[in-house]
């Protein structure tokens, strides 16, 4: 591709007539005629690695150091995250603009906001791709995700993918950090939503106000806007954008659900829009799926789908990986098993609560934290867990780099109770409460859901939490 071409939205002085041949940040995957890009990151900056890229054959460098370079043309921006996605969007040809992307975000519930709406838009006929927590999605086909949004350039190229399978919408969750680092910049969403805010990440954002700020900015970049006003944040949200559809369940909302039946096999009420009134049913149990079912609903009326068609296309909904997913353990077991994915004090409250309700016996909760993560949410979630649960077993998480021990010694000040045991080992842990769990118990194993893995200190080790709990049956009963 030509460099020009590359380069015309940077608005620079001059002009390169020069072919290239693909763009990079990581300069190990640089081969012979590519264009590196310099990216200042959160622990790491590329520009100590740019003589690593032209020893391996780097043409152009693009970065944002007050630099020369011998023996390769250096372009110097004022942001290279900025200048990344700029690069990424000219060279796959716009494909953001060939499809219609919805953006979610939030604390909690993206990633089944963003299964539902996939299985929605489908029930329509639509053909979708999905960018997300649990995987990515052309279609049917399933594609591994190494975070939630990715970096701009894997995003674009996967823009490209799906326009080339003839995708017509993109569901993708829009995590803080992409906000905040720009990896989605250049990108008009046709719909963003606004699902909650509480605590979570103040590792990286440091304030709640901080945290607020990165996630609103979809908003900004949002043709039309959903947003849920039994968060307060949401509240301040519909404030500031008054054409916003808002959804509630608790207050009064543009859209509301009324008149709820929860239990363990789903939840049923009715959907109130301009007074039109629907009866849903969708099959995952909580009141925190409602929200999250509205909150679909909402981007689904925006973009032109009746209150009908949306009730019985909900029906359709499978259940999502690792979102409160019930492990089959055979007719012989007379307790239940629940994988979630929560991971915040407020992911968490919900969980249990919901559980709670539907459990005749005791809960038994099974939960960490995770390591090298926000550490204020660590006590928080030690009382939640043992205030809610009947019984708590405090184990690890993703202790990554820091000592397992440490990070539990965090969640034990935040517990004034003695319904908990600890024990570290998380597949001992496992065990321990299949072991306690008696006739009519629910066990949850809250934390980690769909991932099929555990990240320790020196190694990554596969850790399916779902097929652990079967091998456990065969050993233990």
């Amino acid at each position: 591709m030509n460099l020009d071409n590359l380069l015309k939205d940077l608005n620079l002085k001059e002009t390169y007539n020069e072919e290239i041949n693909e763009i990079q940040y990581d300069s190990r995957k640089v081969t012979n005629g590519d264009v590196f890009v310099a990216i200042k990151g959160f622990s790491v900056d590329g520009h100590k690695f740019i003589d690593k890229a032209l020893a391996n054959g780097a043409k152009v460098i693009v970065g944002e150091d007050d630099i020369s370079i011998e023996n390769a043309l250096y372009i110097r921006v004022k942001d290279s995250r900025k200048a990344l996605a700029i690069l990424a969007k000219n060279y796959f040809d716009n494909p953001q603009n060939k499809m219609k992307i919805i953006g979610i975000t939030g604390t909690n519930g993206k990633t089944t906001s963003a299964f539902m709406m996939k299985s929605l838009l489908e029930s329509k006929g639509y053909k979708v791709g999905l960018i997300g927590t649990i995987c990515n999605m052309i279609g049917d086909k399933k594609l591994k995700a190494e975070r939630t949004t990715p970096e701009s350039l894997e995003l674009y190229k996967l823009f490209n993918d799906m326009v080339e399978e003839n995708i017509d919408y993109c569901v993708m969750e829009v995590s803080s950090h992409s906000l905040a680092l720009d990896r989605v910049y250049g990108i008009e969403f046709s719909t963003g939503v606004f699902t909650n805010l509480t605590v979570d990440h103040l590792d990286f954002h440091k304030t709640l106000e901080n945290y607020f700020n990165e996630k609103k900015k979809l908003f900004k970049v949002s043709k039309k806007r959903v947003v849920n006003v039994d968060n307060k944040y949401g509240v301040e949200l519909k404030g500031q954008y008054k054409d916003a559809l808002s959804y509630s369940i608790d207050k009064d909302g543009d859209l509301n659900a009324t008149n709820m039946e929860i239990s363990s096999k789903g939840v049923k009420f009715y959907a109130t829009y301009r007074n039109e009134q629907e009866h849903i049913s969708i099959n995952i149990p909580g009141k925190y799926n409602v929200e999250n079912a509205l909150g679909v609903i909402g981007v689904a009326l925006t973009e032109g789908m009746t209150l009908r068609e949306i009730a019985d296309g909900m029906k359709e909904l499978k259940a999502v990986p690792g979102r409160c997913e019930l492990v089959s353990l055979g007719e012989n077991i007379p307790f239940d098993i629940i994988v979630d994915y929560a991971h915040t004090p407020d992911g968490l409250e919900n969980i249990i609560k919901t559980l709670k309700e539907l459990t005749e016996g005791r809960l038994i909760t099974i939960f960490g934290c995770g390591g090298d993560r926000d550490k204020s949410k660590r006590p928080i979630m030690g009382k939640i867990a043992t205030e809610l649960s009947d019984i708590a077993i405090v184990t690890s998480d993703n202790p990554r780099t820091e000592e397992p021990g440490e990070i539990i010694k965090d969640i034990l000040a935040g517990i004034s109770s003695d319904n908990y045991v600890v024990e570290e080992n998380r597949l001992e842990a496992i065990k321990k409460g299949m072991l306690m769990a008696k006739e009519k118990d629910v066990l949850l194993i809250a934390g980690k859901g769909h991932e099929d893995y555990q990240i320790l200190k020196d190694k990554t080790i596969a850790f399916d939490e779902r097929v652990i709990v079967k091998e456990l049956i065969k050993e233990l009963f």
